[in-house]
């Protein structure tokens, strides 16, 4: 079987996040199963053109703009093609193979009037509802496959749900910090809130921490420090794994997000999350048992159910029933599913 997957960073890319995770996850899994798997993704600086990574092969093309250029020509050279859509437009692989498929994290019809001006917003929502033309969608939550149908109107037959994974060698639990600690981990945008963060460990006088890079690092290092917190800025996954081990609580503030990851591999180091009610967050949280979910914006309902948790003595009983749930989500089952649903295309 030869694959193509079609996505705008790699592994190296210096803005890889979540998206890049599930298809190196996935992919190097998928080379072990015997398929040839090809990475086609924007060039960048001071990275070569084609590598290797764990039997990937990687090939760097273009800016973001013209990939979707590069990609129709790739796209006419390989059996089958996944299209990440991460940032809303389609690649549009369908239009030369008849065995592409969209691979959805979330649906972006209200987050672009977050990042973009009016007209780019509208722009872009306006294309992303060119998914419903492909043949077969992959969703990577139940949430995002309602979305794909309510908001883009994919018909629901076309849409098939593969659940996101941890690794859970890298992530487990450790050793907590002495002092009740909060953590907020993430890119720093817009949508992502983090300065809710700040104003819900202002109301609770615990420690806060604070890592991710992006557009707002600068205002939100500055809120950070202003509290007495501690900003870290971009940090390595060694380092990533030791903050969500030491946290008590980790809080997610985005008004959306397709499948937290923050949330799942906070949970696989035994800490619970406090989040808001919006995206996936109520497909993953189980109140109670892994974390919590306060309505979208309210900082002070978010603050109130931090300090009932921590001083309650409820946290510790959370931190070993988020590791168990964790246990729910594995890379090698997501794989599986995803190379059962692939080989069923590949006979089609």
């Amino acid at each position: 079987m030869d694959l193509l997957i079609v996505n705008h960073r790699d592994p190296k890319h210096p803005k890889a996040g979540g998206a890049e995770e599930v298809l190196y996850q996935v992919g190097r899994r998928l080379v072990k199963k015997g398929v040839k798997v090809t990475w086609l993704s924007e060039g960048v600086k001071g990275l070569e053109r084609e590598e290797e990574i764990e039997g990937i092969r990687i090939k760097r093309r273009g800016s973001p703009l013209t990939l979707h250029l590069y990609s129709i020509k790739e796209a006419m050279n390989h059996e089958i093609v996944v299209d990440s859509i991460a940032h809303a437009v389609p690649f549009y692989s369908f239009l030369v193979n008849e065995k592409a498929i969209a691979l959805v994290h979330h649906v972006h019809q209200e987050v672009v009037y977050y990042e973009l001006s009016k007209f780019k917003a509208w722009t872009v929502s306006m294309l992303e509802r060119d998914i419903r033309k492909y043949d077969r969608v992959i969703a990577v939550s139940n949430t995002t496959k309602r979305d794909l149908s309510e908001k883009l109107g994919v018909d629901p037959e076309k849409i098939t749900t593969i659940l996101n994974g941890v690794d859970h060698q890298k992530f487990r639990p450790g050793k907590k910090s002495e002092e009740p600690t909060l953590l907020w981990i993430g890119r720093m945008k817009k949508y992502k809130n983090p300065l809710d963060a700040v104003e819900v460990a202002k109301r609770t006088g615990m420690k806060l921490v604070v890592a991710g890079g992006g557009e707002l690092e600068r205002e939100v290092k500055r809120k950070v420090e202003e509290i007495g917190g501690v900003f870290l800025g971009k940090v390595s996954e060694e380092e990533k794994v030791k903050l969500y081990q030491s946290a008590w609580i980790t809080l997610v503030t985005s008004f959306i997000e397709g499948w937290s990851m923050v949330a799942v591999e906070s949970n696989a180091c035994g800490t619970p999350v406090i989040a808001y009610k919006r995206g996936s967050l109520p497909e993953v949280v189980k109140e109670g048992v892994n974390g919590y979910l306060v309505e979208y914006k309210d900082v002070e309902g978010m603050a109130k159910r931090v300090k009932e948790v921590v001083e309650s003595g409820e946290v510790r009983e959370l931190w070993r029933s988020s590791y168990e749930e964790s246990l729910n989500y594995d890379w090698d089952k997501t794989s599986e599913a995803y190379y059962s649903f692939l080989r069923k295309v590949y006979e089609e």
